[in-house]
């Protein structure tokens, strides 16, 4: 059993001295490189290990029955900090935390009754306020795509966010909303988020924003290799009322499977800046396919909370993460400065201060 157990774990180890503060890692469905939510904590994990010197270990399961093992393990081992990543560890983090009360422990996206569990939870609707903005700014049709993962109160933040955002900017927005499934493999099915992305398209929908953990990959997959809508097979009572991105310079690819009435095609990224990956023939120069990313700086939590209990300021409890402590966002850089104009930056950053004010209240439902 025991080496059942061990090869269960998977577990990897920074290298780092004996004297380091050690971290263990239970990572969600869809594994710590699913690009999206787990990577970012990975992400936040390493630079810890870069500036403090810590040791990490990861633990991926591959059934949610192995969860409590692992982070039971790195309890029984004596690490310093435990973080479970995502609201699916909270049974198993809370558990452990009480069993061993002279040790901290982490909760991503969820809060536990547990003193010391400190809670890392974000305000999700807020950054997708942001990008529903952005994209009735944008889209030429007027409809939206939104791919949700686990149909749980989590993603339905995303979602009321992101339609609330759009019809701000466009009071006449449509916004289409699916999920790819209601178990934790939702977050893990990109075929299933690919169908559904092409379901959207054939509604009229021309950007598609993704919270759906791996699954998301589906969606820019759909895209990459659709790259356009054409007028010609636009549903009735859709129109192309736009052509915001005319005179931005296309991919010989793009040009050759586009010509005509087309429109491009766009996806929104979460929790990581995912613009890179709309960059489909790698050059920056082109269309980029990635309209924006939905910024949800689990990193940056990870990050906070390590150095805590390297400096001995661990404190449990909840910590909510907005606008206001740059916990959520979204991204402009090199891949989509040419997409979103300054003025539209302008606007958005007006609507951000409004938020953080309280001048605009997100819904999250």
């Amino acid at each position: 059993m025991k080496k059942i157990l061990t090869l269960a774990l998977a577990l990897t180890a920074t290298v780092a001295s004996a004297q380091s503060l050690r971290v263990g890692l239970a990572y969600d469905a869809g594994g710590k490189f699913d690009k999206s939510f787990n990577q970012s904590a990975y992400e936040g994990s390493q630079r810890a290990v870069k500036a403090f010197g810590v040791q990490t270990k990861d633990f991926e399961p591959s059934d949610p029955s192995q969860t409590i093992q692992g982070i039971r393990s790195f309890a029984n081992e004596g690490f310093d900090l435990t973080v479970g990543v995502g609201f699916a560890n909270n049974a198993s983090i809370s558990q452990v935390a009480k069993e061993n009360p002279d040790l901290f422990f982490g909760l991503v996206d969820d809060v536990s009754p547990q003193k010391n569990v400190a809670s890392l939870v974000f305000q999700e609707e807020q950054g997708s306020y942001l990008v529903g903005y952005l994209a009735a700014l944008n889209s030429s049709t007027g409809v939206l795509g939104f791919v949700g993962g686990m149909d749980i109160p989590l993603i339905h933040k995303f979602e009321a966010g992101y339609a609330a955002g759009a019809k701000a900017a466009n009071p006449k927005v449509r916004v289409i909303a699916q999920y790819v499934g209601t178990t934790p493999d939702a977050w893990n099915n990109p075929a299933k988020a690919k169908e559904i992305a092409g379901s959207m398209r054939a509604k009229g929908a021309d950007i598609i924003f993704a919270a759906a953990g791996a699954s998301g990959n589906g969606v820019i997959d759909y895209i990459k290799q659709t790259q356009c809508l054409k007028a010609a097979n636009l549903p009735a009572g859709v129109k192309f009322n736009t052509n915001n991105f005319a005179s931005i310079k296309k991919s010989a690819t793009y040009t050759k499977a586009c010509a005509g009435n087309t429109r491009p095609l766009f996806f929104i990224g979460v929790d990581k800046n995912q613009n890179p990956q709309g960059d489909f023939d790698g050059n920056a120069a082109t269309l980029n396919h990635g309209l924006t990313s939905m910024l949800k700086r689990v990193d940056n939590a990870v990050y906070a909370l390590i150095k805590d209990v390297q400096e001995d300021k661990f404190k449990g409890g909840e910590r909510r993460f907005g606008l206001k402590e740059g916990g959520v966002g979204y991204a402009v850089d090199q891949y989509n400065k040419g997409l979103i104009t300054s003025a539209q930056v302008a606007r958005v950053e007006a609507v951000k201060a409004k938020i953080i004010s309280g001048a605009i209240k997100v819904p999250t439902k």
